[in-house]
């Protein structure tokens, strides 16, 4: 199996890989991770992965400076079905638009805009921005989504951002976290998802949604 991990300029690029590769090895999987920014990767990529961090307008413009990077993750994606993960701006990059110092185009797979969250404690006084740390997972319905599979509400994984991804259609939010109010942690359909959170960086929660994504035949 061959995994791509797009470098749009930023994101844990290095932790990603090493994640991808103790699951690899964990789950006795045969698997070449390939860090890559030419798009002619993406042709005979089994999986393909879009980390993402900074700001939404950055990392956009990242990715549109790799030469027809946007127009292989359409065909390879959205054409070809190939299953897709996109990790913290790289999920948010799903939505339609993002309003992250001005306004700046997502992909468009999800409608919905990525907007500066606004949380309120009980007693209506704001919390701290970004939102940095570990938080519970809470699922959006009763999912039975392969994803998610040996990950329990109330799991917790590691969040670091200040915009939020806001779903116009509610059946493509798949787990929320709290911050102030619900947040929508994962998010997809079909066969490509994101997580707001690192899935890199959350521990036992992130290396099974790794597993599970490798497996996941959509």
């Amino acid at each position: 199996m061959k995994v791509a991990v797009i470098d749009p300029g930023s994101g844990n690029l290095a932790s990603v890989r090493r994640a991808l590769e103790r699951v690899a090895r964990e789950e006795e999987l045969k698997v070449q991770v390939a860090v890559t920014t030419d798009a002619a990767d993406l042709r005979d990529a089994d999986r393909i992965i879009l980390p993402g961090q900074g700001a939404f307008a950055a990392c956009r413009r990242g990715l549109d400076a790799l030469p027809g990077m946007v127009e292989a993750l359409e065909a390879r994606v959205r054409g070809q079905g190939v299953p897709f993960l996109g990790i913290c701006v790289g999920m948010q990059l799903l939505a339609e638009r993002g309003l992250e110092h001005g306004v700046s185009f997502g992909l468009g797979w999800l409608p919905g805009t990525v907007e500066i969250m606004d949380p309120r404690g009980p007693d209506g006084a704001p919390l701290p921005l970004p939102q940095m740390g570990w938080n519970a997972l809470a699922f959006a319905r009763d999912l039975d989504h392969p994803l998610l599979d040996g990950i329990a509400p109330g799991d917790h994984a590691y969040f670091v951002h200040s915009y939020a991804f806001r779903a116009l259609d509610p059946e493509d939010v798949l787990a929320t976290t709290d911050y102030g109010g619900p947040v929508a942690a994962i998010v997809g359909r079909a066969n490509y998802v994101g997580t707001q959170f690192h899935v890199e960086k959350s521990q036992a929660v992130g290396l099974r949604l790794l597993a599970n994504f490798l497996r996941w035949e959509p």
